[in-house]
């Protein structure tokens, strides 16, 4: 199981999502303000601000505050500037990281996040050092109780889908970034509801890790999704079930 769309499952049965909603909003705000800086404010025309305003209308966005967002991104209400930043590192037990940052201060975050690094375990590494081992791919998180395996996979592959497997109580389907808007739109019209939807970064290797080394690499996973600036973040671990039992015992 690739490390990316692993942590997707864990966040989502943990509910890291509702319990910072709040954060997310400010985060997906964000997307939302740099594509359409960068391609204007119509999503018809802008793939990337059509991606953002999904996200964010899955998490239960606003229309108002998904609008103003745009509206900040083409200049209609002030100006708002973010660099965009991606850093890498090495958490516990030598599992790969790799964070994308929108920030208004390079030289706040960098220390921010090197200090998270620091005390959960890990370290900071320069451009480059992980980046390599990671794949841009379209990942889509299904639980298994709105369809079967068959049925997913028929309608996953003809739209573009590269694999459809089971992990745990649910289904996992990936893509090429090309194909993520056929199969979104091929999900749509079986109504067949997504838990996540993204564009993430899936690395071609991953870690085992055993209870203690997990517990140790969630806890910087959970500190990194925490930070305000820190849009994504990608790993390289694999935690096998019977582990996620145990640590879903301890909750």
């Amino acid at each position: 199981m690739a490390g990316h769309s692993h942590w997707a499952n864990i966040a989502f049965k943990k509910g890291l999502v509702d319990k910072k909603r709040g954060k997310l909003f400010g985060k997906l705000a964000r997307y939302i303000i740099v594509a359409a800086r960068r391609g204007g404010g119509d999503p018809a025309a802008n793939l990337a601000l059509r991606y953002a305003i999904d996200r964010a209308r899955k998490a239960s966005m606003s229309n108002d505050t998904i609008e103003r967002a745009v509206k900040k991104g083409t200049g209609e209400l002030g100006v708002e500037t973010f660099d965009e930043v991606m850093y890498e590192g090495y958490g516990p037990h030598g599992v790969a990281v790799l964070c994308e940052i929108l920030t208004e201060n390079r030289n706040r975050t960098a220390g921010e996040v090197r200090k998270i690094f620091e005390i959960n375990g890990g370290n900071l590494g320069t451009t480059g050092c992980v980046g390599w081992m990671f794949e841009r791919k379209g990942v889509f998180v299904i639980t298994s109780k709105h369809t079967t395996e068959d049925r997913l996979f028929e309608i996953a592959l003809e739209a573009g889908a590269s694999d459809v497997k089971a992990v745990g109580d649910n289904f996992e389907v990936t893509c090429d970034p090309d194909a993520f808007q056929s199969v979104t739109a091929a999900l749509e019209a079986a109504a067949i509801p997504t838990e996540s939807a993204e564009l993430a970064r899936i690395a071609g290797t991953t870690v085992e890790l055993d209870l203690d080394s997990a517990r140790s690499v969630l806890k910087l996973m959970e500190a990194l999704e925490d930070h305000d600036d820190i849009q994504s973040v990608y790993a390289n671990f694999n935690i096998p079930d019977t582990v996620m039992a145990e640590l879903a015992s301890e909750d």
